[in-house]
């Protein structure tokens, strides 16, 4: 989130817009709250937060093709009076992990993969992982999975407990730096029967802030964002995360790698 919120920010200001960043906002609720009282002129929001936090769809309604999440996140924001731009191109969501070594073992590429394999394996995830559709919940009524066993786990083990050999399966999120710093190491399972909710942020923003602001507002955010995808997203997160580079230094590496400023 902050990455991604110096990236807008700093290509408005290098579009010639006076941008500031000093409010810390919190939840998605104080965030919205802020947009919808004007005291704020837009931010990125996750089209799985907003369905289910802001629009009553229970997880398990939430597309798992993006561009479906997209459009009915849109619908329901232009319901509220606000305007929505298009999507990033990043999915973050919750997938299912392991080694490469193991993948390559199993003959594993996708989720669908694992169909009479899982009950040999171990899964570990969250200790939310039980009731959640993007993870245990999903894997046995979505896919039909049952797992040798299922065991929770603090998010901060989810690479650990793979490491040391206790689980074969991890629940990771798509874009953890591991998945970019150490690709030979880690893989993640294509969900290819889109039964996690899909989770691509879309900048929202008030009416108001766009007819102030005019076409280069909705012009420089949808241009700056079409080049994040899913595996950049994990090389910045790493640069952040691993590295211990500041956000707004590596939002202004990418803009410049990606020739949007000087």
């Amino acid at each position: 989130q902050f990455i991604l919120g110096e990236i807008y920010a700093q290509a408005l200001e290098a579009a010639g817009y006076d941008v500031n960043t000093d409010l810390n906002l919190g939840s998605e609720q104080v965030a919205l709250q802020a947009l919808e009282a004007g005291e704020i002129s837009g931010y990125p929001e996750y089209t799985s937060t907003a369905l289910t936090s802001f629009f009553g769809l229970a997880p398990e309604d939430v597309p798992g093709d993006p561009d479906q999440a997209t459009e009915e996140s849109q619908a329901e924001f232009e319901k509220q009076g606000l305007v929505t731009f298009s999507a990033a191109p990043f999915n973050s969501a919750n997938a299912v992990g392991l080694l490469k070594e193991t993948a390559d073992q199993l003959g594993v590429s996708k989720v669908s993969d694992l169909e009479g394999k899982s009950q040999d394996l171990a899964l570990f995830g969250s200790p939310e992982c039980r009731q959640r559709v993007d993870c245990l919940v999903g894997l046995e009524d979505g896919y039909g999975l049952k797992f040798k066993s299922f065991t929770p786990v603090d998010i901060e083990q989810r690479y650990p407990v793979l490491d040391s050999g206790q689980a074969d399966l991890s629940i990771l999120f798509t874009t953890d730096p591991q998945l970019s710093s150490q690709a030979d190491k880690y893989v993640i399972l294509e969900d290819d029967q889109g039964v996690f909710p899909a989770g691509n942020p879309v900048f929202v923003a008030t009416q108001a802030a766009v007819d102030q602001a005019g076409p280069d507002f909705q012009e420089t955010v949808e241009n700056v964002q079409e080049g994040l995808t899913l595996e950049v997203m994990q090389e910045l997160n790493a640069r952040v995360d691993l590295d211990r580079e500041e956000p707004a230094a590596v939002a202004a590496q990418y803009l410049q790698e990606e020739g949007y400023i000087q």
